[in-house]
């Protein structure tokens, strides 16, 4: 496989700053680094960002996670390796990703429930870093940027 072409935030002066700047804003609301990680690799696993999912992979393995943790976000609601706030941000996760399905793409159940688990500081990080991934899935998509490549 090889890229269509150099990846844009590579390319455009400026934009791979804003984007880790985006990241690092939301990693500074108190989320841990391995709730983002977990939703970082659902959101990529939904747009099928193969660099992505293999990044967000790794880096949970690195962080001490089990392989039946990371092996199971997809089927998250199936696996009993997940804490209540952690399916609560996946779920969040899944609808961010997933806008254009049906009906309400984040309703009041699934808000009430994550204000239940997260402060509002925590859910406006969740948010960012939400649509941080979303963004960089979407670049690494359209360009068929290739897993591993960025190493």
């Amino acid at each position: 496989m090889q890229a269509r072409m150099a990846h844009p935030a590579m390319t455009v002066e400026g934009a791979f700053k804003a984007l880790v700047g985006l990241s690092d804003a939301a990693a500074s609301t108190g989320l841990s680094k391995t709730l983002m990680e977990l939703v970082n690799l659902r959101a990529s696993q939904l747009n099928g960002c193969s660099v992505c999912v293999q990044m967000h992979a790794a880096a949970l393995r690195k962080e001490g996670e089990s392989d039946e943790r990371v092996d199971t976000v997809a089927a998250w609601r199936d696996a009993p390796y997940f804490t209540e706030a952690e399916r609560v941000a996946l779920e969040l996760a899944e609808a961010v990703t997933l806008l254009a399905g049906p009906g309400e793409p984040v309703g009041d159940e699934l808000w009430a429930e994550v204000n239940r688990h997260y402060t509002e500081q925590q859910v406006s990080g969740l948010l960012l870093s939400i649509s941080a991934i979303n963004v960089w899935n979407r670049l690494n998509a359209a360009t068929r940027q290739v897993a591993g490549a960025y190493a």
